[in-house]
């Protein structure tokens, strides 16, 4: 039919093929991402649990009025330290959990 849209049976297969190739390629990407994240997690929360520490430390050494906002910073480090340790080691069972709650009953 003239001014009609049609697709050949050809083409529809290949743009068919070709949105699943991408989606499975979506797929392996944000897997790849999140095993470089779930690998670095636990080196970065020692990284920060370090780093609070020694700020912690310096901030004794630092007069009155200042000692309060270094102890504030370094507190903090610290306790983000632990949240990306506490998320690291809970990854796979947050993982099961939202796996869980997806499947149908």
């Amino acid at each position: 039919m003239p001014g009609g849209v049609f697709i050949d049976g050809e083409k529809f297969i290949k743009i068919v093929c070709n949105y699943l190739s991408m989606a499975v390629g979506i797929e392996v990407i944000l897997s790849n991402i999140a095993g470089v994240l779930q690998s670095i997690a636990p080196i970065i929360a020692l990284i920060l649990v370090i780093t609070g520490g020694i700020a912690y430390g310096l901030a004794q050494t630092q007069p009155g009025e200042t000692r309060g906002k270094w102890q504030a910073v370094a507190i903090s480090i610290f306790v983000g330290g632990l949240i990306v340790a506490a998320i690291s080691l809970a990854a796979e069972t947050i993982v099961d959990v939202a796996g869980g709650a997806l499947k149908p009953v």
